[in-house]
């Protein structure tokens, strides 16, 4: 095998293995399951548990898109671990930031938060 064709295969293996344990450690950080995931999407489990744990498993662009925008994260995140679009950045870290507000707070504390957004959303749409 030539210079050029290792290099773009380590390349094409690093995206792989990126995007399994970029989409392993936003679900871990989010406290998101898979089954959840799976419904949000509607990309069946078995799929995402493809992405998961098979190494040489990475989605279409399309599915990828899905996962990305339930997550709020790019696909640029999930497959290099790096984020370059300073608008999507900025929603993420303060979707992030709400995620561990919210985790610190009491149950009762997070029924009440759950129940003024619910407000929100309703009079929203009145």
């Amino acid at each position: 095998m030539n210079n050029v064709n290792s290099k773009l295969c380590v390349l094409a293996y690093a995206d792989f293995v990126s995007f399994k344990e970029n989409l392993k450690s936003e679900l871990l950080y989010q406290g998101m399951m898979v089954k959840e995931l799976s419904q949000k999407t509607g990309i069946s489990r078995h799929t995402l548990d493809n992405y998961l744990n098979v190494r040489e498993n990475i989605p279409t662009a399309d599915v990828a898109v899905k996962i990305a925008k339930v997550l709020g994260v790019t696909v640029e995140y999930l497959v290099t671990g790096e984020e370059n679009q300073t608008e999507k950045f900025m929603q993420g870290s303060k979707t992030r930031a709400l995620i561990q507000n919210f985790n610190l707070l009491s149950e009762k504390e997070q029924k009440m938060i759950i129940a003024i957004t619910q407000l929100v959303k309703n009079q929203e749409r009145d």
